[in-house]
């Protein structure tokens, strides 16, 4: 190599990452085992779902792969076979897997669905009778490794795979450690990039598992798979992945704390430079007050009347009294500790002497329920309680109220204080993941100058909340002040788009090194 040499290859290496960087399509399979409107438990069904979209608007090939599951209903998407023989083997064990596809319905990109009834022909994603199903970690290696022989078979290559949460952990465990993929030049230089939506769900295991999911003891050490004592799946992609998000900022600072690490907050240290927080995106084409066809009225910014007939609706529909003049504030949440409901507990008796209104939808923990119908019957001209799932009274509880309270203990994003900021519905959160990262505290300062758009507490206490609750509620009897709070929320932007733009930054800087 001449003097000159490595200068002239730093040149045309920097001018092809230029090249590469500005101007060149990502080929990106995103591997879920959810998706919005396949199949759902909870937030990341809707990233799935979202993400992938706002992605092909950007010009990038994006294909989605996830399990048939029984709720997914072939004759309704349109689903039809593509692979009939993908053959998984895992030491003694061998399956016989098929790859079936349809569109994500409104758009071009290919959703490819792993058939195997054995394991995904089943009543529910995850569980049943409250209990996970005992053989999930083979369910998703099988999973994992189906999708990875997919790409074969379909002889396209991406340029990432990016995972998401413990059930797709295995994926760049695979690509790493599996005799029939390390050496195999047609998976070389694929990139992972793996997310993190709740780092509490890791996947942990007994290690007598681990031969059963087609791995040797090597992964089985404090830098691979091995956590105290167990396997963990969650692990396997934080440690083994390229590049690592998770859905906000803050919670990507907090997970590497003991308070929020779960027990991986050492192992994500380790990672952190590897560690992006990128807040998720909400669907504004179905959640938006203008167009939405599940409110009583439509209203947007400069154009409020709708608002106040969704609000008058509302109250006749839970049975409260119709009074425009009284605030009433929503809560649509899993009932559990990690949403706040304790403390909502522990001021019910004085939050209730104020006058307010308050209405509730949501299902969880049985000792909530139990607090809650209580509620409903001691106070039944202020206190509607739904203990179910319902999609459209979901969307009547953003436009018609007036502030929307998410006190979580912790929050990785959170989407329906986005979504209330789009219906003028001001939140009252704590400050939290992405709780902290979309909602700005309305002081008089940030009032003034547009930023303040809801309510915000940071120390997690029963007085913290009912303080925070009490401001709100004497703001909301200032009507220009009020006003201006709601405006500020509304014009903010918090679509899948601007979240995509991140994401495709992450992925090229992934590809170019």
């Amino acid at each position: 190599m001449s003097v000159n040499e490595p200068f002239s290859l730093g040149i045309r290496n920097f001018a092809g990452r230029l090249l590469k960087g500005w101007s060149f399509q990502v080929k990106i399979l995103f591997v879920s085992s959810e998706v919005v409107p396949f199949s759902k438990t909870g937030g990341l069904a809707d990233v799935a779902g979202a993400l992938p979209p706002a992605l092909r608007r950007l010009g990038h090939d994006v294909r989605i792969v996830t399990p048939r599951y029984r709720i997914t209903s072939e004759e309704r998407f349109g689903i039809r076979p593509i692979l009939h023989d993908i053959r998984v083997h895992f030491q003694s064990e061998s399956h016989v897997t098929q790859i079936r596809t349809a569109p994500l319905p409104g758009t071009d990109i290919p959703v490819y669905f792993v058939n195997y009834e054995p394991y995904f022909d089943r009543a529910n994603l995850y569980t049943e009778a409250g209990k996970d199903y005992p053989d999930n970690p083979q369910r998703f290696a099988l999973f994992c490794m189906s999708a990875l022989w997919m790409l074969r078979a379909l002889d396209w290559k991406p340029d990432v795979i990016h995972c998401n949460d413990w059930q797709t952990g295995l994926i760049p465990t695979y690509l790493m450690h599996h005799p029939d993929l390390k050496f195999d030049e047609f998976y070389k230089g694929i990139r992972v990039l793996y997310t993190i939506h709740n780092l509490a769900y890791q996947g942990r295991f007994p290690r007598e598992i681990l031969n059963s999911l087609g791995l040797g003891w090597e992964v089985y050490t404090m830098h691979g798979l091995e956590f105290y004592g167990d396997i963990n799946l969650m692990k396997a992609g934080i440690v083994f992945s390229d590049e690592i998000t998770t859905v906000s900022k803050t919670y990507a600072r907090e997970i590497q704390t003991d308070e929020y690490g779960c027990g991986l907050d050492g192992v994500l240290r380790t990672r952190s430079v590897h560690l992006t927080g990128i807040l998720n995106g909400i669907d504004y084409t179905v959640w938006n007050p203008e167009t939405d066809p599940l409110i009583p009225a439509k209203f947007g910014p400069g154009k409020m009347a709708g608002k106040a007939k969704c609000k008058k609706a509302l109250q006749a529909k839970c049975g409260l009294p119709e009074k425009p003049e009284v605030p009433m504030i929503g809560v649509i949440s899993r009932l559990a500790d990690q949403k706040g409901f304790d403390l909502i507990a522990a001021i019910a008796q004085d939050l209730f002497q104020m006058d307010i209104q308050m209405v509730l939808l949501g299902t969880g923990e049985p000792k909530y329920h139990e607090i809650f119908q209580k509620i409903g019957k001691k106070h039944p001209d202020k206190a509607s309680i739904h203990l179910t799932f319902d999609n459209q009274l979901a969307h009547e509880i953003e436009a018609g109220c007036d502030m929307f309270l998410m006190p979580s203990s912790y929050e990785p994003c959170g989407l329906n204080q986005l979504y209330s900021l789009k219906y003028g519905t001001l939140p009252i959160v704590r400050k939290t993941g992405g709780l902290a990262d979309s909602i700005t505290d309305a002081t008089s300062e940030t009032i003034k100058d547009g930023s303040g758009t809801g309510f915000v507490f940071e120390e997690y206490s029963p007085k913290a909340l009912f303080e925070t609750i009490g401001r709100a509620v004497n703001l909301f009897s200032k009507a220009a002040t009020w006003r201006k709070i709601r405006e500020n929320g509304m014009a903010k932007d918090f679509s899948w788009d601007a979240s995509a733009r991140m994401y495709e930054g992450l992925y090229r800087r992934m590809i170019t090194g």
